[in-house]
């Protein structure tokens, strides 16, 4: 297992000073100028946190029918390609968007569906693993009232977004401890998200996989957008010429930020929309 701390602190090791430029607002109108002359363009957005805001359980969040009219637009514009990039399984994604004219790719990387395509798996793995860190995490979850579990078809999510926020943070450091132990000669990996601690194969994420639906194309605009430590994976597998976003202020690998779910959906919305006075601004990095 890949320790959770390890793994931050290589993270943040990896960040490039050249990606944390003090940029402006000809930044973001820069942006949008090179959106509207590409002849290719690919988007890859987050799903949780980045297009909508969290809930309190993770079924709550699902899109209205503002984000589904946008993504729909800018999927349908024949010069686009557009993936939602996922840590949810891919039937709720399936359920929420399999009807629009974009990709799909859920569980951090596992499943791909190409726009009009089926499903397939990105890497063979085995979810045999579940069985032994399963207990673990419903004991965390009988410990502590408003956590819940969430599995999908190769991880498992202790969820404590409705929990006491002293005692949730108390039990998570536990929780991550004990998980050392459990986990330490199964090939997985554990990691902390907006109060949800993960755990899921070693070997894939959102880079990889990112990158090999990106190779099917040969887009002269990539834009990447997400608000976690699983989009690190994917800032850092895009080119340097790519427009990386990371939603809310942290350490990133991403060159800009955006404050949360509302300004990255008036820039989406602008993107949709034909030249006309920007509406909202990238902020620089800090």
């Amino acid at each position: 297992m890949r320790n959770l701390r390890e793994h931050l602190t290589e993270t943040r090791a990896r960040l490039s000073p050249q990606k944390r430029v003090l940029l402006t607002g000809k930044a973001y109108s820069g942006m949008i100028q090179q959106y509207r002359a590409a002849t290719g363009r690919a988007l890859l957005l987050d799903y949780d946190g980045t297009l909508v805001s969290f809930a309190d359980e993770p079924k709550l969040a699902q899109p209205d029918a503002e984000l589904i009219e946008t993504l729909t637009a800018l999927g349908a514009d024949p010069a686009n390609q557009l993936a939602i990039i996922s840590g949810r399984p891919r039937q709720t994604l399936e359920e929420w968007f399999g009807k629009l004219p974009i990709s799909l790719i859920a569980e951090h990387g596992v499943w791909l569906r190409n726009k009009n395509a089926d499903w397939r798996m990105l890497k063979t793995m085995t979810a045999e693993w579940k069985e032994r860190v399963r207990p673990i995490l419903q004991l965390y979850v009988d410990r502590l009232p408003g956590a819940l579990l969430e599995e999908k078809e190769f991880s498992l999510a202790w969820h404590y977004r409705q929990a006491d926020p002293e005692q949730a943070s108390q039990r998570a450091k536990e929780l991550i401890g004990d998980l050392a132990g459990y986990t330490r000669n199964i090939d997985v990996q554990v990691f902390e998200g907006n109060k949800v601690i993960e755990i899921r194969n070693s070997g894939v994420n959102k880079g990889t996989a990112g990158l090999e639906w990106l190779k099917q194309y040969a887009p002269d605009f990539i834009l990447g957008i997400g608000d976690d430590w699983t989009d690190e994976d994917l800032f850092r597998a895009l080119p340097p010429a790519a427009f990386s976003v990371r939603v809310g202020l942290a350490s990133t690998a991403a060159r800009y930020y955006l404050s949360g779910p509302v300004t990255v959906r008036k820039m989406l919305n602008e993107l949709c929309q034909g030249p006309r006075e920007k509406t909202v601004n990238l902020v620089p990095n800090l």
